[in-house]
């Protein structure tokens, strides 16, 4: 990587960096900060004269966690199976909006834009673990194919063909649709969700849509995806009937609107949206408390 002396507080700002290269390739934040951890740790280890050689401590701490990262994909597959219910990845707050009193918190380095929306998280996990290094570092942080290679351990040439085998599983994630058109879509859930509106929920699911829940077997959550509006219409009021006193908020989730269900102050949901022509075709629910760490309020 050349040869060109740099003090190793040129590793300071990259952190941001790793953690957010980290989440898009692992999609949890447990398993990115340890990635990104023991990435740093791996730099202080190497003798002060090596790392003085090396000219960009950024691109040497990126190819390193990426290599990390590909090893974790590799054996979360296994981990995965063993998991109650349907994994799901991690969901993540809008630290602006949503006030939990960790300026710090990992969450608030994400950079929150259509690369970490669930729907494209959710597609990112049908990729091969090499099919998704070579994609998320190429089509979303534009690393260069040489660069990948040295992660991959192939050819720049192989890098490029996994990267487009991975682009033809993205295109089945759409553009998400505008802002304002999800909101308005995810505000009148809510209005039908609050008044136990069996028909309005139906009229705005379409027939096909797929409920998935996360409960990690720690809570209570269905093991297995919902299908079709109708019997999510009446899964969510029953849901309702037995959690008297449950509130709904409108907040970002992912970056693009979504619900937060909390009871007595406590997150207990957090719910993420994909929406069509006016009507939402999946929902992710997130209900596993590992998982809800960055939206627990302080203070």
């Amino acid at each position: 990587m050349g040869t060109a002396g740099r003090s190793t507080d040129g590793t300071a700002g990259e952190r941001r960096q790793l953690i957010n290269v980290a989440y898009r390739l692992l999609g949890s934040l447990a398993e990115s900060e340890d990635a990104v951890q023991e990435a740093y740790a791996r730099w202080y280890a190497l003798p002060r004269s090596r790392r003085d050689e090396i000219a960009s401590p950024g691109a040497w701490l990126t190819t390193v966690t990426g290599r990390i990262c590909l090893d974790v994909l590799g054996s979360a597959r296994a981990r995965r199976e063993r998991y109650v219910g349907v994994w799901l990845p991690d969901p993540l707050p809008d630290h602006a909006e949503w006030d939990h009193g960790r300026g710090t918190d990992l969450a608030d380095q994400m950079v929150l834009d259509e690369s970490v929306t669930m729907a494209f998280l959710v597609v990112l996990e049908s990729m091969t673990p090499a099919e998704r290094v070579a994609f998320v570092l190429h089509d979303v942080f534009r690393y260069p194919f040489a660069e990948i290679a040295d992660i991959l351990g192939r050819t720049p040439a192989a890098c490029k063909q996994l990267a487009a085998s991975a682009r033809r599983r993205a295109r089945v994630a759409r553009a998400p649709v505008t802002a304002a058109g999800q909101a308005d879509v995810v505000r009148q859930v809510k209005e039908a969700w609050e008044t136990k509106d069996i028909a309005a929920l139906v009229d705005l699911l379409d027939p096909a849509a797929v409920m998935t829940a996360d409960g990690g077997g720690m809570v209570g959550a269905v093991l297995r995806p919902i299908e079709g509006g109708a019997r999510i219409a009446q899964y969510m009021v029953a849901i309702a009937d037995k959690a008297p006193g449950l509130e709904l908020l409108e907040r970002s989730v992912n970056g693009v609107p979504g619900l937060v269900a909390q009871r007595a102050g406590a997150v207990m949901t957090v719910a993420s949206f994909d929406v069509a022509d006016g009507r939402v075709t999946r929902i992710w629910a997130v209900r596993n408390p590992e998982k809800l760490r960055p939206w627990v309020r302080t203070g």
